[in-house]
Order: C-alpha cells, then sequence, then structure tokens
C-alpha cells in the first residue's frame, strides 16, 4: 500500500463507544491528507447510531501528535494555507456541533493539531507522563484549529494569549491547573479509564447529553441574556421528548429508565 493509499486513522467501538485513534508513526505529525481522513472518519462515527460517544485519542505509543508535518509547509501560499485551514475548521465545526459527547485520550507527547482537537472535546484525559504544548510561534504561526477562539474561552483572554506567546511544553499537573486537560490519569491506565467514563456516559440520555452539550458549546460564545434564551428554548424543546417522560416516570416508577437510543 502507498503512502497515498495508507489510513492514518484507526476506527474501532468498544461497545457503544467510539474511538478514532490517529495513527501515522512514529510521530503523528499530520499531513492534508491525515486531515482528510480525520474530518471523513468523524463524519462517520458521528453518523453511526451505534456510537454514543465518541473517543480522539492515538495509536501510536508515545506521541497523540507531533503537529504539523512541516515538509508540507514548506513553500505554502496563501492560497494554499487557505485551504489547510479551511479544512482544519470544518473538522473544528464537526466536533463543535457533535451531537455526541466527545471524550479524549491524551499521551504522550501532545502538540499541535492533533492536541487542537482534543480542544473541542468535553472531557480531556491526560496521561500522567504526558506533555502539552502549543509551539506555533516558533516558526511564526498560529494554531489554526479554532485553537486561538478555543482557548480564549476556556483560559480567558490574559491567559491565552500568554500560553500561545511562550509556546512551550508543560507537564499533566501544569496542563491540569492551566485547565487544558480536566483529570490525570496513570499511563497505563488511561485507555480504561476514558472507556469507563464514556461507558457511564453511554447510560444517560442521548437527547439530554446533546442538548447539555448544544447549550454549554454555543451558549459560551453568546452574551449571558442570549445564553439564557437558548437555555429556555433547548429546555422546553426536551419537554416534548420520549426520554424526559421516560425520565420522569422511571424516576417516580423508582426504576431504571429505558432511553430512547434510536
Amino acid at each position: 500500500m502507498s503512502a497515498e493509499e495508507s489510513s492514518f486513522i484507526q476506527l474501532s467501538t468498544v461497545r457503544s463507544i467510539g474511538w478514532l485513534e490517529f495513527n501515522r508513526p512514529p510521530v503523528n505529525a499530520f499531513t492534508q491528507k491525515m486531515l482528510e481522513q480525520v474530518r471523513d472518519g468523524l463524519r462517520l462515527a458521528l453518523s453511526d447510531r451505534s456510537i454514543r460517544v465518541l473517543v480522539l485519542a492515538s495509536a501510536v505509543e508515545k506521541y497523540l501528535s507531533a503537529g504539523a508535518d512541516l515538509n508540507a509547509f514548506k513553500g505554502m501560499s496563501s492560497e494554499a494555507m487557505r485551504e489547510w485551514i479551511g479544512l482544519c475548521h470544518n473538522i473544528a465545526n464537526l466536533l463543535r456541533e457533535s451531537p455526541k459527547p466527545l471524550l479524549a485520550a491524551i499521551n504522550g507527547t501532545a502538540v499541535g493539531g492533533g492536541l487542537e482537537m482534543t480542544l473541542h472535546c468535553d472531557v480531556r484525559f491526560a496521561a500522567d507522563d504526558a506533555r502539552l504544548g502549543q509551539p506555533e510561534i516558533r516558526i511564526g504561526f498560529i494554531p489554526p484549529i479554532a485553537t486561538t477562539q478555543t482557548l480564549a474561552r476556556m483560559l480567558g483572554r490574559s491567559r491565552a494569549i500568554r500560553y500561545l506567546y511562550e509556546g512551550r511544553m508543560v507537564d499533566a499537573s501544569e496542563a491540569l491547573a492551566l485547565g487544558i486537560v480536566d483529570e490525570i490519569v496513570p499511563a497505563a491506565s488511561l485507555r480504561q479509564r476514558v472507556q469507563d467514563y464514556g461507558d457511564y456516559l453511554s447510560e444517560q440520555s442521548p437527547t439530554a447529553l446533546a442538548a447539555i452539550r448544544r447549550a454549554v458549546t454555543l451558549g459560551g460564545g453568546m452574551t449571558f441574556n442570549e445564553g439564557m434564551r437558548l437555555e429556555l428554548e433547548t429546555a422546553a424543546a426536551l419537554a416534548d421528548t420520549l426520554d424526559f417522560a421516560e425520565g420522569v416516570d422511571a424516576f417516580l416508577g423508582k426504576r431504571k429508565p429505558r432511553w430512547n437510543i434510536s
């Protein structure tokens, strides 16, 4: 199989948890072909009704991502860069608009594009030996997977700017303190911890999960009053769903709810 034909991602499902894993050894350096495969893999996984939760991870032991393969940038024109970033933004939009919970399993070295994609996930788990960073300033560039906007909302303006100005690597503990990751896990337990959390989410109402994700993700970019209106409309719409009726009946009947999975 030629490099052009190779698959640079792995898609698998464990129970109802989908795993999309970057797989371009030795370091998961992203090319345009790999970005296209991530985009297509996301579309496939998000449209698969058997997948209730999706995880972004790596099939390469010591690397989540080394960022872009800089050979792809050598001599690149602004028009070609627009195409590259347009593809990156397609991926960001797919992640932001996902109706399914998104989790990240961050292992090893995590810089550039792979790490940027995980910033659009709902909960990020990092191995205790992971090292994370956005070193784009070192090549006179910025992180382009909607990362400037995501970091500003996650960290606040000043901390986001300083983090990008410095372009340095941080260990898992500092990433946790900054708010870039949500939980640190022993490296050997990372996959199982993420799978277990995904299994927990898969037992919840799909409509409620999608509503929470939409209200928080979209509302976070609105004014407070606009966000409240979104919350009102979202909650009102839930009242007409089968899951809401089932949830209330199950609670009152002291039984486990049977959610509408179709």
